[in-house]
């Protein structure tokens, strides 16, 4: 498992800072104003995350900057528009705590409503060779909406972002509820398509370097066998994801999916069309609003050739799944006398081994004479997984770029005193 990182907290408002609707003095509300339920979000509110995962990308190749190659490619065996970038990753993600009853305004019969939010800060780097780079650095808000009847909608959720390459997101969908037993995750293809074909996704060009054991195409690294991107992981991201949870007890799964397009979920995972109610990931509402918006350089020149090329790398729609899950821990605790000072431990480990685990803390209060005499608990807490695909167009084609991850408490996390019994 990789190093954590100790996470600072890079933004932050002032101290129990609240949004509330602004009313004079002497008013008093007509309606006592109550916030949309975070439901789920509420495990994330004020909290630090800490993971792995891995990302997939097919970047426009220009002739003017060309990506210097290990292995050069000349004459290419294909169009030589694009490299397939691959990165094993580290993740923080931290959320701040709730935003309180933000206020939302109707018009004519449709009355008010209050949402709830939780800002949230991600940062991703890049860790295939061993040191830490950059790549992804994302502030943004998780917003619960309440049910509306103008428009009709049921209680939704949105996720607004800002990603620095020139793209701000407003994806919005909706949360299942929880379900005792863990995850259904589907796979997910990274072959482009190409753009405008109906169905969507249903001509699909494969490149040279979506084969793992050619080491000669446009692809960083080009070769994979020394890195741990198995030929799994390049056929279905996901794959990281189920060998997180294989040999994992989880006790509670609740699933929320989203989507910048709502009525036309992306084909091939995460959010296939034709879902039901009863089929995860869950449908996706409401059926407008919500979308992607670029810089224009991303957007290129639209016309046609002769007169332009269209995108450099239009972001077209985002889809993706959010599985929050309660997992059940065994932890050895040796024995505490008291005054012991608190103790870090790790779960015990499965064989094969869980890939990524929390940290946990034991602790006992003083009490002269008394102690635990150790023993193995079980500890429940929480773990965050997603997939999520974004389409990329340029040069006719649409370029799935597909992210990973597994979250899991960037702390330690206080084993339940009632546990750890005095004797």
């Amino acid at each position: 498992m990789a190093e954590r990182q100790h996470l600072l907290n890079l933004l932050s408002g002032p101290p129990d800072f609240r949004i509330d609707e602004v009313l004079q003095p002497s008013v008093t509300p007509p309606v006592v104003a109550v916030p949309s339920p975070l439901g789920p979000l509420s495990e994330l509110a004020g909290k630090n995350w800490t993971g792995q995962g891995f990302n997939t990308i097919f970047r426009p190749e220009s002739t003017t900057t060309p990506t210097a190659l290990p292995v050069p490619l000349n004459p290419p065996t294909q169009p030589f528009d694009n490299i397939l970038e691959l990165n094993l990753t580290q993740e923080t993600l931290s959320f701040s705590n709730s935003l309180g009853n933000i206020p939302n305004r109707g018009l004519g019969t449709e009355g008010d409503v209050f949402l709830n939010g939780v800002p949230y800060l991600q940062s991703i780097s890049d860790i295939t060779n061993g040191t830490p780079v950059g790549i992804h650095f994302e502030p943004g808000i998780w917003l619960s909406v309440p049910a509306t009847t103008t428009p009709n909608e049921p209680v939704t959720v949105a996720r607004l972002a800002s990603i620095p390459h020139g793209t701000a997101i407003v994806a919005q969908g909706t949360m299942l509820a929880a379900v005792p037993t863990g995850p259904t995750i589907a796979p997910v293809d990274i072959t482009p398509f190409r753009a405008g074909t109906s169905p969507v996704g249903s001509t699909k060009v494969l490149f040279l370097s979506q084969t793992w054991a050619n080491n000669a195409t446009p692809r960083l690294p080009q070769n994979l066998g020394p890195t741990a991107i198995t030929p799994a992981m390049l056929a279905d991201p996901s794959t990281m994801l189920r060998n997180q949870i294989q040999n994992q007890v989880i006790t509670e799964t609740v699933v929320i999916g989203i989507s910048t397009n709502p009525a036309a979920p992306l084909p091939g995972g995460p959010l296939p069309p034709a879902t039901t109610p009863n089929t995860s990931p869950p449908p996706l509402t409401p059926n407008f609003g919500g979308g992607p918006s670029n810089i224009a350089f991303l957007l290129g020149i639209p016309n046609p050739p002769p007169t332009g090329l269209g995108p450099n790398a239009q972001t077209f729609q985002m889809d993706a799944v959010f599985w929050i899950e309660t997992v059940a821990y065994q932890i050895d605790v040796p024995p505490l006398p008291a005054g012991t000072p608190p103790v870090v431990l790790s779960p015990v480990q499965t064989t094969p081994a869980v890939p990524l685990q929390p940290s946990f803390m034991a602790a006992i209060p003083f009490v002269p004479n008394m102690g635990y005499a150790g023993g193995r608990v079980t500890v429940l807490t929480t773990q965050i997984q997603y997939t999520q695909k974004v389409l990329l167009n340029f040069n006719g084609l649409s370029w799935p770029h597909v992210s990973v991850a597994s979250l899991v408490p960037a702390d330690p996390i206080r084993i339940p005193a009632d546990v750890l019994t005095l004797s």
